[in-house]
């Protein structure tokens, strides 16, 4: 969590300026309104994303590349949403469970976090090779080099977790950072730097540049299907865009704050009602992978639809449903094993999901 997250969960009462600015109706209004959020996309981010995982290792032996980044993607979403629930009783009545708790579920928030933004960052690095770099890829896109990349993000997600939790304590009932008097100062601006730089700024340039780079080869070739695949890159980019940025332009003036260039009550106010909000709209993208990076594949929508009718066949006499409705066999089966994992990509990857 960014300092400012932290300020939440301690309902604001530990900042610097609180003596001359009562903020007692943003605290009533994060114990009721935080809740509901993290209760909501707790629901919805661990229903999808354990469909993703469910699908990925029903698959067996059969997965590619891009099933090992979604599916490692969907932990890391899981890790994050499982934290939700803590904070959210947190909010509402303090934290009740200790020490140990406090730093543990700090840690799953911190590594899910950095975690999914390094995934979907990497997926992003992955399309390009499949797409613009297809003959040169062929050797390196393995399942063999998709583990080993895969070590090496969950390692480096620990890495710059590290800063974030290491210092996470129980203090009168919350669950808070509490930084030694050395690094009061310095360590809440580091960890905040770190989240817009290596947490937003720099993925953004690399999805930029790898989705760039995607569409521009997409436009010279003659794939009927180029438009979809525009459309579905288009919708990546701009909803992760979207959803994050205003999130790290609250986080970058949180550390202005710490310099003291907000000194009013109603500029900290609104600061702190800003961040309520920019939190709600970037916590719930975890809940739109699922729909981005899976439910837009044709063959994974299938998938689901003979989950469903597997599980709850009352359910999938819908309209939405029935166009999917084909003979469960081998060739369905088939079909999915020998799938491209996109829409332009080398014929050797397959997956469940597009």
């Amino acid at each position: 969590m960014t300092e400012a997250f932290t300020e939440t969960t301690a309902e604001y009462a530990y900042d610097e300026y609180a003596f001359s600015c009562n903020k007692t109706d943003i605290q009533e209004f994060g114990k009721i309104f935080l809740p509901i959020f993290y209760i909501a996309v707790f629901a919805l981010g661990l229903t999808g994303n354990l469909m993703v995982v469910f699908a990925i290792v029903k698959e067996g032996s059969k997965k590619s590349i891009t099933d090992i980044y979604l599916l490692n993607l969907a932990i890391s979403d899981l890790l994050f949403v499982i934290s939700l629930p803590f904070w959210a009783s947190n909010t509402v009545r303090g934290w009740t469970l200790g020490t140990i708790p406090c730093t543990a579920v700090s840690s799953l928030y911190y590594i899910g976090f950095f975690g999914g933004m390094f995934f979907i960052t990497v997926i992003s690095i992955d399309r390009y090779l499949a797409i613009v770099q297809a003959t040169y890829s062929l050797k390196s896109r393995t399942v063999k080099h998709g583990f080993l990349i895969t070590c090496g993000v969950w390692a480096i997600a620990v890495l710059v977790s590290v800063p974030h939790f290491v210092f996470s304590q129980l203090v009168e009932n919350d669950c808070i950072s509490v930084f030694p008097q050395l690094l009061e100062n310095i360590w809440p601006v580091f960890c905040n730097v770190e989240l817009n730089t290596i947490g937003f700024f720099i993925p953004v340039c690399i999805i930029c540049y790898c989705y760039c780079g995607i569409v521009k080869t997409l436009l010279t070739c003659k794939n009927q299907k180029k438009t979809r695949a525009i459309k579905l890159i288009l919708v990546v980019v701009v909803v992760f865009f979207l959803f994050w940025s205003p999130y790290n332009v609250l986080i970058f003036l949180e550390t202005l704050r710490h310099y003291d260039l907000f000194t009013s009550c109603n500029q900290i106010k609104s600061l702190d009602y800003a961040m309520h909000l920019t939190e709600t709209i970037a916590f719930s993208h975890c809940c739109l992978n699922p729909l981005i990076y899976a439910f837009a594949g044709e063959k994974f929508r299938k998938y689901l639809y003979h989950l469903c009718l597997k599980y709850c066949p009352f359910l999938c006499f819908c309209g939405p449903c029935s166009r999917y409705q084909v003979t469960y066999s081998a060739s369905y089966a088939e079909s999915v094993v020998n799938s491209n994992i996109t829409l332009n990509t080398s014929d050797q990857d397959g997956s469940v999901f597009i």
